[in-house]
């Protein structure tokens, strides 16, 4: 695949996110309707609806594993195709994440209590932040690569009491002790 072709590629997938974000009536810049470039407070009514928030690192995250599965199960494939492939897999999980079914999933376990879903400007800069973890990922050593991950979910755990380590365990097998010291930290 010719650098020019992954390039349209990610970007038809970018805009094709947003497009499918809209006709299931997500809103372009949250319900305030203002745009925004950063929202630093997860417990704001701002959080996932400007372009970046504490959670784009998480996104970052998900570009570096990404990489790593992509590298294992698709080791022949070029660079530019597993690209493709991340930003396909980061457009499905933005679709998926802001559908009725995750929204409501994440009020009920997680500590986004009054979570509405993220603004269709949010859904593309995660999908953006993946691509950039994923160059990171490309153009790190392996060890960095991890001090990166590690380094990121430290310093979430600190700042926000949440990370994508915990988000996954609050989603797929939630424990209360964990909501319990997440909610804490709103105070």
């Amino acid at each position: 695949m010719s650098s020019r072709t992954v390039a349209l590629a990610c970007l038809a997938l970018v805009l094709a996110t947003g497009i499918v974000e809209l006709g299931m009536g997500r809103l372009l810049f949250g319900p305030d309707g203002r745009f925004g470039w950063i929202a630093l407070d997860v417990w704001s009514s701002e959080n996932s609806q400007r372009v970046i928030d504490p959670y784009s690192l998480s996104h970052v995250l998900h570009g570096v594993l990404f990489y790593a599965l992509l590298h294992l199960v698709a080791p022949r494939a070029s660079l530019g195709t597993r690209l493709v492939a991340a930003v396909a897999l980061e457009a499905g999980w933005e679709v998926l994440e802001n559908s009725p079914l995750v929204i409501n999933r994440y009020r009920e376990v997680t500590m986004a209590l009054g979570y509405e879903g993220d603004s269709v400007i949010n859904s593309v800069s995660d999908v953006v932040m993946m691509a950039i973890g994923f160059g990171l990922a490309a153009w790190l050593p392996v060890r960095g690569s991890v001090a990166l991950v590690l380094v990121s979910e430290l310093v979430m755990l600190v700042a926000i009491r949440d990370n994508l380590t915990l988000n996954i365990v609050m989603l797929v097998y939630p424990l209360d002790a964990i909501r319990r010291w997440q909610m804490a930290g709103r105070d």
